[in-house]
């Protein structure tokens, strides 16, 4: 039971990784805040969750926010902290690159505006939530942030724009970075960076394409098959967890090799 008493916010958890990662915090004594800009995905998600965490320490309460408003991430820090005392653990879910019409744009292909919305995505939750729990986290001289990156800001995407590539390298940069500041005050920042996860989102196009494409991907994976979301969610569990509490700045490729 790595999180009993350990309460932790979990955005766009009410399916793919963040669900994954839910799942696993519930079941493992956490309080679980899932936040969602969904109302229908968390009326499915929570009551699912609270069986999980059965008649455990686990608690789970559903939260609609949306990640890229400021006035509500702020809000919502602020209830969880009001009402819980505390917040141990942040992990950042929100991204994507199918928010765009066609996520392989080319960069020549790429509109601007498909551009800034890819970026925006990707960054601006990560930023205000992260922002919104440091003074949390540093009156209690203790916390676990995890940032969800890909490898595609490592270059290694056949298949993602270079917009995504950015957003998500920046996110791997803005953990590197966090981490120096916040090391001193007891705050472990990490991410991972998976490769093609086969969550709610991402099947439907994993299944649009060839069955060669597939095979392709899956040759060029050293464990040959693609991940899904369990596979992320427990490393972030580890990150998360008092068994990472000396390691920080780190994104760890979550690829099965690639």
């Amino acid at each position: 039971m790595r999180f009993t008493n350990k309460v932790a916010v979990l955005t766009a958890a009410a399916n793919g990784i963040g669900r994954a990662t839910a799942e696993i915090m519930a079941h493992e004594g956490a309080t679980v805040i899932v936040v969602d800009n969904h109302q229908g995905r968390l009326d499915e998600a929570v009551p699912a969750l609270r069986k999980i965490a059965g008649k455990g320490p686990g608690r789970v309460e559903g939260k609609l926010v949306d990640a890229l408003d400021a006035a509500q991430v702020d809000r919502l820090v602020a209830d969880v902290a009001r009402d819980h005392g505390r917040i141990d653990i942040l992990v950042n879910a929100v991204g994507g690159s199918t928010v765009i019409d066609n996520p392989q744009a080319t960069t020549e292909q790429l509109a601007f505006a498909d551009w800034q919305k890819l970026i925006a995505f990707n960054l601006d939750g990560t930023f205000l939530f992260t922002h919104a729990v440091i003074p949390v986290m540093k009156r209690q001289r203790s916390g676990k942030i995890v940032n969800l990156a890909s490898i595609a800001g490592r270059g290694l995407s056949v298949n993602s724009s270079s917009a995504y590539a950015a957003a998500k390298g920046g996110i791997i940069a803005f953990t590197r970075k966090l981490a120096y500041e916040l090391g001193p005050e007891g705050i472990n920042v990490n991410a991972i960076a998976p490769s093609v996860t086969l969550t709610e989102r991402i099947r439907p196009h994993w299944e649009k394409r060839s069955q060669a494409a597939q095979a392709e991907e899956i040759e060029r994976t050293p464990l040959r098959r693609v991940a899904e979301a369990v596979d992320q969610a427990n490393v972030i569990c580890f990150l998360a967890s008092a068994d990472a509490d000396f390691v920080t700045g780190l994104t760890i490729d979550v690829t099965g090799g690639i």
